[in-house]
């Protein structure tokens, strides 16, 4: 069975989660049209991506799949 990786998926993640991943997007695209510091924006972005692939993650093991690693 393939992993989804799919809006419902993710809310199966955790709603806790799944909210502070959508809140950090907002704030990253929020900080860009408001034209903030470049770097304040990448790192808005990091943190945005950080949680989505927690999220993810988070979807995996529950599927019984490896999380993502670093290397």
């Amino acid at each position: 069975m393939a992993v989804k990786r799919t809006f419902i998926g993710m809310i199966e993640a955790g709603e806790p989660l799944m909210r502070q991943a959508l809140q950090a997007i907002r704030e990253a695209q929020a900080a860009e049209a408001l034209g903030l510091a470049k770097h304040e924006v990448e790192r808005l972005q990091l943190l945005a991506d950080s949680l989505y692939q927690a999220v993810i993650d988070v979807q995996l093991v529950n599927a019984g799949k490896p999380p993502s690693i670093i290397h």
